[in-house]
């Protein structure tokens, strides 16, 4: 089963202690092959709508900095739990603030 977990922007600047668990949490989860993939993501972005035949391109960023999502992990796990206990682990790493997790469906 895959999770995608986003992450929105907490507002605090990483230290160095912070960098060093996270970068051991995900040295242990990619050797595990548990963590497929991971990154940040700009702030804004580019929103692209349609209806009908017309299609929109408006540039962002659309919400408060706070709702941004600011990163995400792609992990694949045998179970719900497993991939909640992968964002417990990270929540207890970076602290306050909030992770959305959502099963990834297909391949």
């Amino acid at each position: 089963m895959r999770y995608l977990m986003t992450t929105n922007a907490s507002g605090s600047e990483p230290d160095e202690t912070l960098y060093a668990e996270m970068g051991r949490f995900v040295e242990e989860l990619t050797a595990s092959g548990v963590l497929l993939a991971t990154g940040g993501l700009e702030p804004g972005g580019v929103r692209v709508t349609s209806s009908g035949e017309e299609i929109t391109v408006t540039d962002g960023p659309f919400a408060e900095a706070k709702e941004a999502v600011a990163g995400f992990a792609l992990v694949e796990v045998r179970s719900r739990e497993e991939a909640l206990e992968v964002a417990r682990r990270f929540r207890r790493i970076v602290g306050d603030g909030e992770s959305v997790l959502q099963q990834v469906f297909g391949s």
